[in-house]
């Protein structure tokens, strides 16, 4: 396991782990896995890491799934290169922890543990967006990491949607690519693995 980022020395801490700058904080809590918005959005315009909040220097990582590369951009902000292995270690969809999405709402999961009732709280919708209800239980994609020269980080931006941005493009010379998680296989796909590997082995 990588050490906490002499970068990430000053983040609050939760369980021993660096709460990233673009998590969710809910009453005092830090919901793992849960976007803050606003965070995100100021991460994207003024180029910060997403876990550290420093800016972001010569060369930067983009998380990077199947579908983000249909979509032609990464839905995440970047993150230092000194960062990301230590994320890579803890955030259970990277490490491979989790094998499937969430089936349920995202506030089923909510540190609260219960629904927000309070109109000012910055809390997700109590409804899952577009993405979560496509990807709710299924398996867990494949996950890169795609280094880019900060002089190609541009930012994409959803039709009618001028201020918040929708990611960062994928159209750039990528200088490095390293897998984080190979796809989670479906049983009929592990079988295929499993009767390919007797083969080779012989067995």
């Amino acid at each position: 396991m990588h050490a906490i980022p002499q970068r990430c020395a000053h983040r609050p801490l939760a369980g021993g782990l660096v709460v990233p700058y673009v998590t969710l904080i809910h009453d005092g809590r830090a919901a793992f896995g849960v976007l803050d918005a606003d965070e995100a959005s100021a991460a994207f315009l003024r180029r910060l890491c997403q876990i550290c909040e420093h800016p972001l220097d010569e060369r930067c990582f983009l998380l990077v799934r199947p579908a983000d590369v249909l979509k032609g951009c990464s839905p995440e902000p970047a993150l230092h290169p000194e960062c990301l292995p230590y994320t890579a270690d803890h955030c259970p969809m990277l490490n491979g922890t989790a094998t499937h999405y969430r089936r349920s709402p995202i506030l089923a999961n909510h540190p609260a543990a219960r629904p927000c009732t309070d109109p000012a709280c910055r809390c997700p919708p109590h409804t899952p967006d577009e993405g979560h209800t496509a990807r709710s239980g299924s398996p867990a994609d494949r996950y890169e990491a795609w280094m880019i020269h900060t002089r190609n980080y541009q930012l994409v931006w959803p039709p009618g949607r001028p201020d918040v941005p929708s990611g960062i493009t994928l159209d750039a010379p990528v200088l490095r690519k390293r897998v984080l998680r190979t796809a989670t296989l479906t049983p009929d796909q592990q079988h295929l693995m499993d009767l390919l590997n007797a083969l080779m082995d012989g067995t």
